[in-house]
């Protein structure tokens, strides 16, 4: 486990590498994939929210909680999903906040991509799943690096947005600076909770016009039509 194509996130996090809970989960993966489970998403892809958004174009952050754990689904990014698989209910609605917010038409993909590009990063908590076992790998040490990941933006950028759907999010991001940042929460857009309150949230539109405000420019929602 190497940051190597994440070379602007090194010096933030290059030491945790070392610490003993990072030394423990390394353990804990080996053993799962020695006793032929298989994990979510390919190794190749566990950093790659960081390595698709350098820390230094970071201006949005969207917090998740675990990847996708069923079969050619996860890819490293919260939300989103490999070309050619059905899109997942949350980010169907999540589409359908965009389109009612700033009139974007959905995509039949789930491919985010594009937006990590301009700077948002897709970070989930976690950052690995046993297959058809959700949650399996919360409480092994990921928790901690992802905060670690946290607060290097939040110490080391000025002026992002962060959109922290459901208590989950809303608790790991409990101690981001509200006046250095604009942290935006609303129930989370699973189908369970999405009527609750993120519908009609508007935390695009919001987050454009405190990105424009403050001379970071918009992020273009709109996805391709083809991933």
């Amino acid at each position: 486990m190497a940051l190597d194509q994440a070379p602007s996130w090194q010096p933030a996090l290059a030491g945790e590498f070392e610490q003993p809970y990072m030394q423990a989960l390394k353990q804990f993966l080996r053993d799962e994939k020695d006793s032929q489970k298989t994990i979510y998403p390919h190794s190749s892809h566990w950093f790659h929210a960081l390595e698709a958004t350098p820390l230094d174009q970071v201006r949005v952050v969207i917090l998740g909680q675990d990847p996708y754990h069923q079969p050619d689904q996860a890819h490293g990014l919260c939300f989103s999903v490999r070309p050619g698989v059905r899109v997942p209910p949350s980010l169907r609605n999540i589409y359908k906040e965009l389109q009612s917010d700033l009139g974007i038409e959905p995509v039949q993909h789930g491919y985010l991509e594009s937006w990590t590009r301009q700077g948002v990063l897709l970070l989930n908590s976690v950052l690995t799943v046993e297959q058809s076992r959700a949650g399996s790998h919360q409480g092994k040490g990921w928790e901690q690096f992802t905060d670690r990941v946290i607060h290097a933006v939040n110490d080391r950028c000025e002026h992002v947005v962060f959109l922290l759907w459901g208590s989950y999010a809303q608790k790991k991001g409990a101690f981001i600076d509200r006046q250095r940042h604009l942290v935006l929460q609303a129930p989370h857009p699973s189908p369970l909770a999405a009527h609750r309150g993120f519908f009609g949230c508007r935390h695009f539109s919001q987050a454009n016009a405190y990105l424009e405000a403050h001379g970071r420019g918009a992020i273009d929602w709109q996805l391709p039509a083809q991933p």
